[in-house]
Order: C-alpha cells, then sequence, then structure tokens
C-alpha cells in the first residue's frame, strides 16, 4: 500500500458501482476505492475457509514483457528461477533492485516462449514498470502496461471448483497449483490460474473490465448454494496473514531482502547473475541480520504494523501484520526480530500503547489447509 496523493481523485476498478450495488463499505486502499468489508470481515473470513468467496482484485497490475531476450531481462530483474517455467504454467517472483530490496513481489505467468505475463501490487504497478522498461532500454524486449486491459476476479475456498467449473470451458479438475489457461467464463475470453492470496484453494480470473461484472453476478448466482460471500480486503488481510503471504508495504519493500523475509525459498542463486544476488548469497552464507518471523500474543491485545519490539526493555525489532486470527482465535502477527531472537518459542515483548505486551515466536504459516 502506498500513500496516494489526497488531493487526486480515488482511482475505481470496473466493479465499483456492483460494489456499491452489493453493500460494499468502500475505504482508500493505497489511492483506490475498495471494498473494505460487505457482510462482516468474520463471516467473509469464514466462508473463505469452509465454502467460498469472491474478491474484486482489478486493482493489481498486469504487465506484458515480450521479445526474443524476454527471458534474459526477467531473469536479470528477479531472484526466483524464470527458465524452469513451461507454457501455462506461473511462478511467485520477488523484482529487485541491486540492493537485494524488493522492487514488489510478483506473479510471472509464461504464455509461450518470448511472452511473459506480470502480475503486480497495484500500489507499485507504475514503478514497476518503469523499472523493467528501463532495464529493457538496450535489450529485445517490448514491455508494456495492459492494467487498463484487465479485471481481475478471485475465487477461494474449498469449493471454489466445484463453483467454477460449470462456468467454464477450461478443464479445472486437472489443473494443478500454479498453472493456468486460457478459455472463457460465462462465455467471456479470460485467463484462469490456480492460485490465490488466501492459503485456500481457488482460482483468480483474468478478463476484460468491461465483461466483469456480468461475471461476477454470474459467479455470485452460481455460488448461491454454496452459500458464496462478496469478500473485501478486511478479510483478504486476514486470509493471507494466516497463510503467511507478505503484504508489500507491510512485510516487504525496498530496505527488505527475500532472505531477511524468509523468502529464500524463491531466491535461485544457481540461475546464474541477477540484481543484489552478492547481497543475498552474502545473507544466506552468513545469516542476515534480522528475519521475518510468526508470533502469538501470550498476554491479552494485538500487535499491529509499526508497534515496536522489545526485549529486555530495549527496541530491536518492529511488528509488519498482526489481526486477531478468525481461524486460530487467537492474536497472531509478523515481526522483524535480529536474527539471534528469532528462534521459534523465543519470547518478546510488543509495545501496546505503551505497555509492553508479551509474545512468543511460533511456526508458520499460521494456517495450512488439509490437502
Amino acid at each position: 500500500m502506498s500513500d496516494a496523493d489526497s488531493n487526486q481523485p480515488l482511482k475505481k476498478t470496473p466493479l465499483n458501482a456492483l460494489e456499491r450495488e452489493l453493500g460494499g463499505r468502500m475505504v482508500d486502499f493505497g489511492g483506490w476505492e475498495l471494498p473494505v468489508q460487505y457482510s462482516s470481515i468474520l463471516d467473509e473470513h469464514r466462508a473463505v475457509r469452509e465454502r467460498a468467496g469472491i474478491f474484486d482484485v482489478s486493482h493489481m497490475g498486469e504487465i506484458t514483457v515480450t521479445g526474443p531476450e524476454a527471458l534474459q531481462l526477467l531473469q536479470q530483474t528477479t531472484c526466483n528461477d524464470v527458465s524452469k517455467l513451461e507454457n501455462g504454467r506461473c511462478q511467485y517472483n520477488g523484482l529487485l533492485y541491486p540492493t537485494g530490496g524488493f522492487v514488489d513481489d510478483i506473479l510471472i505467468y509464461k504464455r509461450a516462449d518470448n511472452d511473459y505475463f506480470v502480475v503486480v501490487n497495484a500500489s507499485n504497478t507504475d514503478k514497476d514498470y518503469e523499472w523493467l522498461a528501463d532495464c529493457a532500454k538496450s535489450s529485445d524486449v517490448d514491455v508494456e502496461n495492459v492494467s487498463q486491459s484487465y479485471a481481475q476476479l478471485a475465487i477461494q475456498g474449498p469449493r471454489a471448483e466445484e463453483l467454477l467449473q460449470p462456468l467454464t470451458d477450461i478443464d479445472l479438475r486437472s489443473m494443478k497449483y500454479y498453472r493456468f489457461a486460457t478459455g472463457s467464463v460465462h462465455g467471456i475470453p479470460a485467463l484462469v490460474s490456480r492460485t490465490g492470496y488466501t492459503g485456500e484453494d481457488g482460482f483468480e480470473i483474468y478478463l476484460s473490465p468491461e465483461e466483469s461484472p456480468r461475471v461476477y453476478r454470474r459467479v455470485l448466482e452460481a455460488g448461491r448454494p454454496f452459500e458464496i460471500l462478496s469478500c473485501g480486503l478486511g478479510a483478504r488481510d486476514t486470509l493471507r496473514l494466516e497463510a503467511k503471504m507478505a503484504l508489500y508495504g507491510n512485510d516487504i519493500d525496498h530496505s527488505t531482502t527475500p532472505v531477511e523475509a524468509d523468502l529464500g525459498w524463491i531466491v535461485k542463486m544457481e540461475k546464474g547473475d541477477f540484481f543484489g544476488r552478492d547481497v543475498l548469497q552474502r545473507e544466506v552464507a552468513d545469516g542476515p541480520r534480522r528475519k521475518l518471523v510468526g508470533f502469538e500474543m501470550i498476554d491479552r491485545g494485538i500487535g499491529r504494523h509499526g508497534y515496536p519490539v522489545v526485549e529486555g526493555g530495549e527496541e530491536v525489532g518492529v511488528v509488519t501484520s498482526g489481526t486477531q486470527s478468525p481461524t486460530l482465535k487467537k492474536a497472531i502477527g509478523l515481526a522483524y526480530l535480529p536474527l539471534a531472537a528469532a528462534a521459534v518459542g523465543r519470547e518478546f515483548e510488543v509495545v501496546i500503547r505503551g505497555k509492553e505486551t508479551r509474545a512468543r515466536v511460533v511456526p508458520t504459516p499460521f494456517y495450512k489447509r488439509a490437502k
């Protein structure tokens, strides 16, 4: 989330009018007017964990990277190994600065050789596009910001496949996690991927902005027997935090590296040179200065973004995300701690409204769905 210019009118997704009609409580999210909730965050959260929910994520940005040197550009600017992608597969990746810090965390879809579709965080769209375009200047690559051409819907939850399959000509049953296909949904051309930001099974649908309200209504209608709910940013945040999925601007940013953020699994040293490789190699060899850990509160209270973390009266870190977990019924969060203080079971204090409140490091993710 970025600080939007307060004088700028809020951007609206193509579903804005429908969201208002459905009773969405609209808020400013990084310069976008988006629903924080419809019914209640708790009900929407439970719907996704137990049945199905639908989210408008059309604020996300889309960038195409095409041409003979598209792969080289993406390999140079990211830490995961893009060469491992086959057509029809996507990958979670870090777009990095030479310092090893995040430009953004992104999804890369390989549509064909020399043809990649990159999904970026809303508040970073222009920055990511300019960064990639600048890095591509002397290469045979075309980088294009195509965000205006797409709306994005996310259908998430254990019954997502059952709900969506009758509406699409794509065989969802044979689609594995982090795979995608093009076809149609409710007769509308679409790209559908088995991905999401909730820790549940589910799908993300990319389609034309003009047709998105019609498809959204159809999904709601088809989802009635499953008690599907429209879901807002509030449930999206509690769901992603339980699954320990990083939020750019909270848990990761230009000052944090993938190794510090406990995302070492997306760092592939063996692929060769890439921005920040020397920094990450040092952190892998020597251990990073600090590490993002999961914690639960021992005392009453919720550690929230920006709250100081202290040990022995000395400030040693900061909370990046925190909430009352609807699934676990306890207060959980993420915080950066010095490596020496990051072991599971280690206790520390979070300063909540001036009071030192006990917490302990716990294994993550906090929640993992049954396969």
